[in-house]
């Protein structure tokens, strides 16, 4: 009996050391799960920013942002103003398959990226370019929302200036369910009728503070069917736009603005995330404020598969008005889940360092989430000079991979990068189950970085996730399908030359193309009646074919 307390005593504390090595067993076992696969820098010898990143079905992906540099390193073309839009398509293991370059006389800003129904793609950013080769017309005000519609090969097919007399920034833009556009953005501008005529291109309404949120529509081919200024009387940004399942819009952003204009949610701190809703028409259903009595800045909205939404931000507020959850220093990545009306359902928050910026949002099929973004540096040395190192600790200017549960919470975290500073814009979920990381990084080659080109770079990192399957891959798809107007065949087998014909089921030809080497394949059933259609692949190494519906 003298001896059992110290026994138990003994048990206890090795059964608490026996918990926490098993967590930390978990926790390790996660971050070793992700594995660097590859890593591309890309750019010139001056600055290259990237903004954007989406994975194409052809299991590629295209990056999106600008570029200051001339014809070097990888760019293979000069360089027209101060900024251009830049764009790189890679295959799976991050080989270019080709770039393309747009821009004017004067500073050209790429913010966002989506493929569009016919296989190509929309580009969406800012330009302050005047009429020149490249672009072809003349700019409104300071800035526009300037916009690019491109083929599945990267060739423009046209393109846009949108704005008013003042500055316009366009963050984010969206292909819709009837085939044509969302842009959601930024404007100063006031209304700039000339003569009494409306400007089919131009600001249709009066600015209410000094930014206001401004969400343009376009049809398929590039025309204004509506617009919508939303902000009160300082300061509202949008930076997040999305389509949901009801047909509507979902906006989010940050403002610091009270009650007034057309905003009629209180005002918390010195700046909330602000949520509004849109049906079809633009016309507003509800909005609401998320915040404490500090500064809350959205950047980020995805639709969950359950019907929800998550709003990625970040948060220096203690618990305070509708902020429950803690910072631990700083500020840190704040998420909160709302559902189809606003109503929050749970929130989180989330600390790395000194300053924890979120930026990008991915679900899981199985409902976890992935949370990408980076923190700011904690110690940095205040000296310039090339000989002065900085003593910021790993995970500091680092991309950061946060992965939680359906509920919020956290599963593992990775952070990748190098000596230098790494601003993480883009999380994708790639096709074989693991992550594509995209951003900007003026590190030297070390650590994680080996390789680097000039002062800023693109900088893309593919994870492999051990803990998930990767799906089997498919010789022959369409996406989409069902479709309404174009499909997709995607090819993943290697050949040189072909053909791709289409038959509807009694077996008549319908139209053949030639094809030398394309990994995506357009094919074009606007015109066909509803039913079911047989598309046939024959190269010169290998021939299939997939049944595809029109709706």
């Amino acid at each position: 009996m003298f001896f059992l307390p110290k026994i138990l005593l003994f048990m206890r504390k090795h059964y608490k050391l026996h918990c926490f090595l098993s967590l930390f067993s978990l926790f390790s076992l996660g971050v070793q799960a992700q594995k660097v696969q590859w890593e591309k820098a890309l750019g010139g010898k001056h600055a290259e920013y990237l903004y954007d990143a989406i994975a194409t079905p052809d299991y590629g992906f295209i990056l999106a942002g600008s570029s200051l540099s001339g014809k070097n390193g990888s760019k293979d073309e000069n360089n027209r103003g101060d900024l251009d839009y830049w764009i790189w398509k890679m295959d799976e293991f991050g080989s270019m398959e080709w770039q393309s370059s747009f821009g004017g006389n004067k500073s050209d800003v790429l913010q966002s990226i989506a493929l569009t129904p016919d296989g190509g793609f929309i580009l969406g950013g800012t330009s302050s370019s005047d009429k020149g080769t490249k672009k072809i017309d003349a700019n409104k005000g300071q800035e526009d929302f300037w916009i690019i519609k491109l083929n599945a090969k990267g060739q423009e097919m046209w393109q846009k200036t949108i704005g008013g007399s003042g500055m316009e920034k366009l963050l984010s833009i969206a292909p819709t369910k009837e085939g044509g556009y969302i842009l959601g953005g930024t404007s100063s501008s006031d209304r700039n009728d000339k003569n009494g005529i409306k400007d089919p291109y131009g600001k249709w309404e009066d600015s209410y503070g000094n930014l206001d949120y401004w969400v343009v529509k376009l049809d398929d081919k590039g025309t204004i069917e509506w617009q919508k200024t939303l902000g009160g009387k300082y300061h509202d940004e949008l930076k997040s736009v999305l389509q949901t399942p009801d047909g509507g819009y979902l906006l989010g952003g940050y403002s610091n603005s009270p009650i007034s204009g057309n905003k009629t949610t209180e005002h918390y701190g010195l700046g909330d995330y602000w949520v509004v809703k849109l049906d079809n028409s633009g016309v507003v259903e509800w909005q609401q404020s998320y915040g404490g009595s500090g500064d809350e800045h959205l950047f980020s909205l995805l639709a969950t598969k359950e019907g929800h939404f998550l709003l990625g931000g970040n948060s220096n507020s203690e618990p305070s008005h509708t902020k429950t959850s803690s910072n631990q220093s700083g500020t840190d990545f704040w998420l909160v889940k709302i559902d189809e009306k606003g109503t929050e359902l749970w929130q989180e928050s989330y600390h790395f360092g000194k300053h924890d910026v979120l930026t990008t949002l991915a679900e899981n099929p199985d409902g976890s989430i992935v949370i990408g973004g980076y923190a700011q540096s904690e110690q940095q040395s205040t000296a310039r000079s090339a000989k002065m190192l900085k003593t910021d600790k790993e995970g500091i200017n680092d991309y950061i991979l946060l992965k939680v549960n359906s509920k919020g919470e956290e599963l593992w975290s990775k952070n990748v990068g190098s000596k230098g500073d790494e601003v993480l814009k883009k999380l994708l979920i790639t096709r074989d189950g693991g992550y594509l990381l995209a951003g900007t990084s003026n590190g030297a080659v070390s650590r994680d970085k080996q390789s680097a080109k000039g002062g800023n770079d693109f900088w893309i990192v593919k994870l492999k996730d051990k803990d998930k399957k990767e799906k089997e891959r498919i010789d022959l798809e369409a996406v989409p399908n069902p479709a309404i107007g174009f499909t997709n065949v995607i090819i993943t087998f290697a050949y040189k030359e072909g053909t791709a014909t289409l038959y509807d089921l009694s077996g008549r030809t319908l139209q053949t193309v030639t094809i030398s080497g394309e990994k995506t394949v357009p094919v074009d059933l606007g015109n066909l009646p509803q039913g079911v259609y047989v598309i046939e692949v024959k190269t010169d190494t290998e021939k299939g074919g997939v049944k595809v519906i029109k709706k």
